[in-house]
C-alpha cells in the first residue's frame, strides 16, 4: 500500500513583482516538499501596473505542466482581497502563503509539514525569526516595527 498523497496550495499574492516574481516561481516549482506531497501553485495578481502579469503568463507559458492557476483582480483590492481570492480557487489539503517578494524561502514549507501531516494540528505558523541565520537582524525588526507603528 502507497503513501497518501497530500497537496500543498501556495497562494501568491502579487502586486508589482515583476522583480521577483518569475524566480519565487521557480523556487516554488523546486522547493522539496518531501515524499507524499504534490503542489499547487495560485498566483493572484492584485491590478499591478508592472509588467508582473506578463511575466507570469510567460512563466505559465513555458511550464505548461507545472500546477499553477493565475487569477487577476480588475481594480487593485490589497493583500487581504488577494489571499480571500487565493483560497477560494485552492483544491488542496493544506495552504501556505508565499509572498512573491522573495523574503521567505519557500523550501521552509518542508519544515512545517511533519507537524500538518502528524494530524495533531490544524494551523502551523512560520517565522523567520526562529531561524539562527535572521537572529542579527531581530532587534532591528522589532525596533523598526515600533518606530512605524507610532
Amino acid at each position: 500500500m502507497g503513501e497518501a498523497v497530500h497537496t500543498l496550495s501556495i497562494i501568491i499574492p502579487a502586486y508589482n513583482e515583476e522583480k521577483t516574481i518569475a524566480e519565487l516561481l521557480q523556487r516554488v516549482l523546486d522547493a522539496n516538499l518531501g515524499t507524499g506531497i504534490e503542489r499547487e501553485l495560485i498566483v493572484v495578481n492584485d491590478c499591478s501596473t508592472d509588467s508582473t502579469e506578463q511575466i507570469v503568463e510567460d512563466f505559465i507559458a513555458h511550464h505548461a505542466d507545472a500546477p499553477i492557476v493565475y487569477l487577476k483582480h480588475e481594480r487593485n483590492y490589497g493583500k487581504g482581497m488577494a489571499v480571500r481570492t487565493g483560497i477560494r480557487a485552492v483544491t488542496g489539503d493544506y495552504i501556505v502563503m508565499q509572498d512573491a517578494d522573495l523574503e521567505l524561502d519557500p523550501n521552509d514549507f518542508k519544515k512545517m509539514l511533519p507537524f500538518l501531516l502528524s494530524g495533531e494540528y490544524h494551523v502551523v505558523y512560520g517565522s523567520r525569526f526562529l531561524a539562527e541565520e535572521n537572529s542579527h537582524t531581530y532587534f532591528s525588526y522589532q525596533l523598526g516595527g515600533k518606530f512605524l507603528s507610532v
